[in-house]
């Protein structure tokens, strides 16, 4: 799989660093965590530390300390190991960190503490994340506290601390050229992998056995793992958000939710589709699809540098309540009014989208300090995603639109003159869908 070069970590370090005004940056590896017994839930490195250093072990920590136009790197890594490398496969060691990762120091992981209580005896401030790792802190502050008991220098004291997530959150909000090939490769094997799932999806499978069949097309194309937990729904599931027991089996005449992604190079896609399964769109169903449909490619189109979110997703809302009244949802009230009572929130009851990255709900703030909207920017990536979901149960419906849960999602990237949607490859007008579905 393809690595970020070292000299693209140290360009990120280094702009990092200056946004911290020169503070020395601390982080930590992801822990490793036990799912039961002895396993561990498969290994996934911390989104900042690998955006910093593209190192994938545990038990590591990275400090990135200032030194005159530059910095240094230095890595703590596990030791080399014979033994457990035969069960748990080839580390790194120090001198791979700094042959592999340019690091320009390492030390065994063991060492941290004496070195670092060297380095930090005349540092003024840290940048640290305190109450992620209680553990951790407190060993910090243990080590911090003891020089002001015992002090053979005036200057030695506890540095400031200084979280430093805000920075690098900011910085991964706005992806750079190689950033951006990696999201389109997991967008282009996730929109293959949707393709696939829409063609082969008939009466009769279990939803698992779609997702199976997803889930293999995004191995088969060098995906290490999903971004997110697939969502499957068939029928009335598709009204469940977050839907992700996949057991049902699927019905003649049902639509088919699908929203799955693969991530590739620690980068995750963000799709959703909605279709007939092994037919057409039924009039209530199409009614509601072409109503999802319309906001979508809007709310698309008007991602542009200057707008906001916010602003996009009054946009959303305001062309659902438009759908809502045709469908015969909302009856009485004009669509101003519908909007001051937020009448839509009922059938669409999310955001418009979010930021995607390395998470697919990627960090960054969508406000500033004072509480404006940030504008969108050329390097922002977010989904845009407006659902109608119509409960099986709900008897203000009309019966024929009962059970009906519709979204369509796309991700797309800011560009300088517009946008650009990395998902296009996955049909979602109602002919092009209806013609890959019959198979």
């Amino acid at each position: 799989m393809k690595r970020n070069p070292p000299d693209i970590c140290r360009a990120r370090r280094q702009a990092v660093l200056k946004d911290l005004r020169g503070i020395p940056l601390l982080l930590r590896s992801a822990p490793e965590v036990l799912r039961n017994g002895d396993v561990h839930y498969t290994y996934r490195q911390d989104s900042n530390f690998h955006y910093l250093c593209g190192f994938d072990e545990p038990e590591a920590i990275l400090l990135a300390v200032p030194e005159g136009r530059g910095h240094r790197t230095i890595l703590f890594v596990r030791p080399r190991d014979k033994a457990r490398e035969v069960w748990d496969g080839k580390r790194a060691g120090p001198a791979g960190a700094k042959r592999t990762y340019g690091a320009d120091e390492a030390h065994e992981v063991a060492d941290f503490w004496k070195v670092f209580g060297e380095l930090t005896r005349d540092w003024e401030a840290l940048a640290w994340s305190l109450a992620v790792d209680p553990a951790f802190d407190a060993r910090l502050m243990a080590l911090f506290g003891a020089r002001l008991t015992n002090r053979p220098r005036k200057n030695q004291g506890i540095p400031a601390i200084v979280d430093p997530r805000p920075v690098i959150w900011a910085r991964r909000q706005i992806k750079g050229p190689e950033e951006v090939e990696l999201l389109q490769e997991a967008a282009r094997i996730s929109c293959e992998g949707h393709r696939v799932a829409m063609a082969l999806a008939e009466p009769g499978m279990y939803e698992y056995e779609v997702q199976a069949e997803l889930e293999a097309v995004f191995r088969r194309n060098g995906a290490p793992r999903v971004g997110y937990d697939s969502i499957v729904a068939s029928g009335p599931n598709a009204c469940t958000l977050h839907y992700v027991e996949n057991s049902r089996r699927i019905r003649s005449g049902d639509l088919l939710l699908i929203d799955a992604a693969a991530e590739y190079g620690h980068y995750s896609a963000d799709i959703t589709r909605t279709f007939p399964v092994r037919g057409r769109f039924s009039p209530a169903q199409r009614a509601v699809y072409e109503a999802v449909l319309r906001c979508q490619k809007k709310c698309v189109e008007a991602i542009k540098p200057g707008n906001t979110v916010q602003k996009i997703t009054e946009l959303s809302q305001r062309e659902i309540t438009k759908g809502l009244l045709q469908l015969g949802l909302l009856k009485k009230g004009t669509l101003a009014a519908h909007m001051k009572k937020r009448s839509f929130a009922k059938y669409y009851m999310h955001g418009l989208g979010h930021w995607l990255g390395m998470d697919v709900h990627d960090c960054g703030p969508y406000q500033n300090p004072d509480a404006s909207w940030i504008g969108l920017k050329p390097g922002m990536v977010m989904t845009v995603e407006p659902g109608i979901y119509i409960p099986a149960d709900d008897r203000a419906a009309p019966p024929e639109l009962r059970g009906i849960g519709v979204r369509i999602e796309d991700d797309v990237l800011v560009t300088r003159s517009g946008h650009r949607v990395l998902t296009a490859d996955v049909p979602k007008e109602v002919a092009d869908v209806e013609a890959l579905t019959a198979g």
